[in-house]
């Protein structure tokens, strides 16, 4: 997937990055840099919202933010290091936004209607930058490992907070593994073959099994 444009990190601009490292680490230091460099953040990550993750470069970030690459290059450590914090305050709205969607109809819920209230929320207008990066993280796993793990480590636990209170950790925990291993795998069967309807299947199946799972626990 050409998700960064020409100037990656291994173009011989953003090599000028560990030279600039000190600097970002010296604005990052002061309410007023960490303040400006959140603003720039923010911009970008309304972009990868809007556009995707393809043909994602430090000059198309630069015009989102309204300003220049070498100013994003001050507060941010080359165009990988902007596109994975931009991947993840993205990846925080979705959860943010998945737990209200959970969490917001009145009256008794079992977790499978719960989980559809995740999944409905995972349609979102960001979801498509986000469904993308899981691509980046199959495609070049060492380069972009980051996004991998930390999917892992904000998820699992969001999904174990919607899990029937009544529960040992332990159930928790292997049910949440099971959601995320299974939504993840519909994103990725509908992202490679589009097939809509065979998603939606697979995902009635996992709401029954869920079913099943908190009517064996009572």
């Amino acid at each position: 997937m050409a998700a960064v444009g020409s100037e990656s990190a291994g173009s011989p601009r953003d090599q000028r990055a560990p030279r600039l490292q000190a600097a970002y680490r010296r604005s990052a230091g002061t309410a007023r840099g960490e303040a400006r460099r959140a603003e720039l953040l923010e911009r970008v990550v309304d972009d990868l919202a809007v556009n995707g993750l393809v043909d994602f470069s430090l000059r198309r970030a630069a015009r989102a933010a309204g300003t220049t690459h070498k100013v994003l290059l001050y507060y941010f450590d080359g165009a990988d290091d902007l596109l994975t914090q931009a991947v993840l305050q993205l990846r925080e709205r979705r959860i943010t936004r998945s737990l209200a969607a959970a969490l917001q109809p009145p009256g008794p819920q079992t977790l499978a209607d719960r989980v559809r209230g995740v999944w409905a929320a995972l349609e979102s207008e960001e979801s498509r930058a986000l469904d993308q990066a899981i691509g980046l993280t199959m495609y070049d796993p060492a380069r972009y490992a980051r996004l991998g793990a930390t999917a892992s480590e904000r998820y699992v636990p969001a999904l174990i907070s919607i899990c029937p209170p009544q529960w040992s950790e332990q159930r928790k925990r292997e049910v949440a593994e099971m959601i995320m291993a299974a939504m993840r795998g519909f994103i990725v069967e509908w992202l490679t073959s589009g097939d809509t309807d065979g998603v939606l299947a697979g995902f009635e199946a996992l709401a029954r099994a869920l079913e099943r799972e908190e009517a064996a626990a009572t």
